[in-house]
């Protein structure tokens, strides 16, 4: 295996936020079954090594892919661009205040014990969410825009962190 390939050609795939899901499944489950741990059970520790590290890389590659927050995230890193995550905490103001709105309700819902509440809170975040999923693919793909990428890609992990909570809400109902 090839360790210098970005994950985009390990797959055989063309570097893009649009990825064929179908492709990328195919061509994970082949490099899985090529290079699975288990095929190296009789090997010398050097290539057991080697099969565990491939395996590793393959796995931490098609996660990657698979998740369009991951994905935009690699494709800045692979344009050089640092999304600043932990340090830009700068938001359009719109953006903000929606924050503020989901999370009032969130918590309006949370305190109500109101699942179905947090339900409907959750598929409108999911909707917002491929919405802007798709404004980052077209930021990425077709506008090469990687300043306002980034600012989507800090957006998307803001509603990443609001749909884990309402998750944890729903949880919380529940036991």
């Amino acid at each position: 295996m090839d360790f210098s390939l970005d994950h985009f050609r390990l797959f055989g795939l063309p570097r893009a936020f649009a990825v064929d899901a179908q492709a990328l499944e195919a061509a994970y489950r082949a490099l899985q079954s090529q290079y699975h741990p288990d095929r190296a059970a009789s090997l010398g520790d050097a290539d057991k090594r080697l099969a565990l590290q491939a395996a590793t890389r393959i796995n931490e590659a098609f996660q990657t892919l698979k998740s369009p927050l991951a994905r935009g995230r690699y494709l800045l890193q692979l344009a050089g661009v640092d999304t600043q995550e932990e340090t830009n905490t700068a938001m359009p103001v719109d953006f903000l205040m929606a924050q503020m709105e989901w999370r009032e309700a969130i918590g309006e819902a949370k305190q109500a014990g109101d699942a179905d509440a947090l339900d409907k809170l959750a598929a409108g975040l999911r909707r917002e969410r491929r919405a802007l999923e798709d404004e980052l693919g077209m930021l990425l793909d077709q506008r090469q825009a990687h300043a306002e990428a980034a600012t989507a890609v800090r957006k998307l992990k803001f509603m990443a962190k609001l749909d884990q909570e309402i998750g944890d809400a729903i949880d919380a109902l529940i036991e």
